[in-house]
């Protein structure tokens, strides 16, 4: 009997052998880290397409980036809104520093209160 592709015989059966792809590994972040545990927790069939297709590393990758970006963009806005300013800086800089330590402190929660909503979920 001929069979596609490759099979290991173990006793009397005949095991395909199976190999996931080759997927390009990028740094995944505290964000793409995130995703990926409420991928796993909630969206599972999501989560097993993007692994056996190999595109789990690099959409875990964009969203961390995407995050990232939000992160920071949001750290702007919260710190001009605080007025928290390069004057501030050059003439205080451990009220600064502890302002800006307060608001970088504030965004994870929000993140999570928003449960990954804000980023697509499809690759």
């Amino acid at each position: 009997m001929r069979l596609g592709g490759t099979y290991t015989q173990i006793e009397d059966y005949f095991l395909p052998d199976l190999k996931l792809s080759e997927e390009e590994t990028k740094p995944i972040g505290i964000w793409g880290q995130r995703h990926r545990r409420y991928l796993k927790e909630h969206k599972r069939a999501i989560y097993t397409t993007l692994l056996t297709s190999g595109k789990l590393n690099g959409y875990l990758a964009d969203i961390d980036e995407q995050a990232e970006k939000l992160f920071f963009r949001l750290v702007k806005q919260m710190a001009e809104r605080e007025s928290v300013t390069e004057h501030l800086k050059a003439d205080m800089q451990f009220e600064w520093v502890q302002k800006m330590n307060n608001i970088r402190n504030k965004p994870p929660s929000c993140f999570l209160q928003i449960d990954f909503g804000f980023l697509p979920l499809v690759a």
